[in-house]
């Protein structure tokens, strides 16, 4: 598999992850009472399961993309993780009537 792909399937991987801890955690804290209405609900599953795919797109999606700006620019291979660089001040000069 190329490294890319293998780069941007990882970080999807883990954005779908976070989706299901953060399901998780909404279902368990019962955050306006959706977890209970998840248990008596008769469709109460397949509400589950669309809220996580739903969720895993999106949150999946919003890590590749800073995964993909994060690249560093450089020759080295991508890891995620932005060199930052020093910024120099200049000096402008200013000429009116321009």
């Amino acid at each position: 598999m190329p490294f890319l792909v293998r780069f941007l399937v990882v970080h999807a991987a883990v954005g779908v992850s976070l989706a299901v801890l953060f399901v998780g955690a909404l279902v368990a804290f019962d955050v306006a009472s959706l977890g209970t209405l998840l248990r008596t609900s008769q469709d109460g599953a397949l509400a589950l399961v669309l809220l996580t795919f739903g969720l895993g797109v999106t949150f999946g999606s919003v890590q590749m993309g800073f995964a993909v700006m994060l690249m560093s620019d450089g020759e080295e291979p991508p890891r995620g993780r932005r060199v930052l660089t020093r910024l120099v001040p200049r000096t402008v000069k200013v000429v009116a009537g321009r």
